[in-house]
């Protein structure tokens, strides 16, 4: 295993096109999904509130022209882009949270950083190739991403380039001894829990550069962080498996999963106390805005 740090040698040259899309990236627009999406919905215990967020997720993409449907029996809603079949960069979060949690980090920042790069993809008249899934029953076994992976497995309009997988993108802080690692796990890191950390097997080692070049040319003072896993270890650590990038591996697809570590960071990670108030939202604007950057500059023509 290999850590890799963004850092002022991967910068390349910015895109003028890139930055006025990346400073529309909204704090408050991000907070204000944040609330709107952390009740508790787990699929079997609250199941009105576990659709109701489904339709306003569904709701959001529309309203920015996005093809929505909701996929299989678990309810995982897809959004494609407005015009365009083919080959596509997915970016993936789960909208259901663990039963009597409201689930703020888990994951409600994630779709809410999931939301904001879609309404910045749907700016840009060139419609780029950018695809948007919210998994549900993350927490039942990973059960809505294995469906959906089974179903691209068939699905000839979307076939997937890449996935960005976002889990728990909101909690950070500069404090000193805020940052764990799991046990086991042969890595060191900063004990300061304020970076972005980036997840990656042998099939996703090309995805993980292209992020870290894109953190270090339009975010250079964000810590992210990445793991590159080597040889096919993720299989003797199951704490790599455990969110819905790992359907994507199984089936050898490029798969990053983004993160802020989870419980080795966040103390209210499956907890009543995972409220909105508790979330850092500079951070999750600046995660936002570099998953705008990570899917948006290879495309052509970004003018909005």
């Amino acid at each position: 295993m290999l850590i890799k740090r963004a850092s002022p040698r991967l910068a390349g040259t910015p895109s003028n096109a890139l930055g006025p899309i990346l400073a529309s990236i909204s704090e408050r627009e991000l907070r204000e999904w944040v609330r709107r999406l952390a009740v508790p919905r787990h699929f079997v215990f609250e199941p009105e509130e576990n659709e109701g967020v489904a339709l306003w997720i569904a709701a959001q993409f529309q309203s920015w022209g996005y093809r929505v449907q909701m996929q299989g029996p678990w309810r995982n809603v897809v959004a494609l882009p407005a015009r365009g079949d083919g080959q596509s960069v997915l970016v993936g979060a789960h909208y259901d949270s663990v039963g009597g949690c409201p689930g703020a980090d888990d994951n409600a920042s994630a779709v809410a950083a999931m939301l904001g790069c879609a309404k910045a993809c749907a700016q840009i008249k060139s419609s780029p190739p950018v695809a948007f899934v919210a998994f549900n029953r993350e927490e039942d076994n990973l059960m809505g991403s294995r469906d959906f992976v089974e179903w691209l497995g068939t699905e000839r309009t979307l076939e997937i380039e890449e996935a960005h997988i976002l889990e728990m993108v909101g909690y950070a802080s500069d404090a000193p001894g805020t940052q764990k690692i799991p046990p086991g796990l042969p890595v060191k890191v900063p004990n300061t829990g304020n970076f972005l950390g980036l997840l990656a097997n042998r099939a996703s080692h090309a995805t993980l550069d292209q992020v870290l070049s894109c953190a270090s040319t339009y975010l250079p003072d964000f810590p992210v962080i990445g793991l590159r896993v080597t040889l096919g270890l993720e299989k003797y650590f199951p704490v790599l498996l455990r969110s819905d990038h790992a359907p994507f591996w199984a089936v050898k697809k490029p798969a990053l999963m983004w993160t802020d570590t989870s419980e080795f960071r966040n103390p209210f990670y499956h907890q009543p106390g995972d409220k909105p108030e508790t979330l850092n939202y500079d951070f999750l604007r600046r995660v936002t805005q570099l998953l705008v950057a990570a899917v948006l500059a290879p495309a052509p023509n970004l003018n909005p």
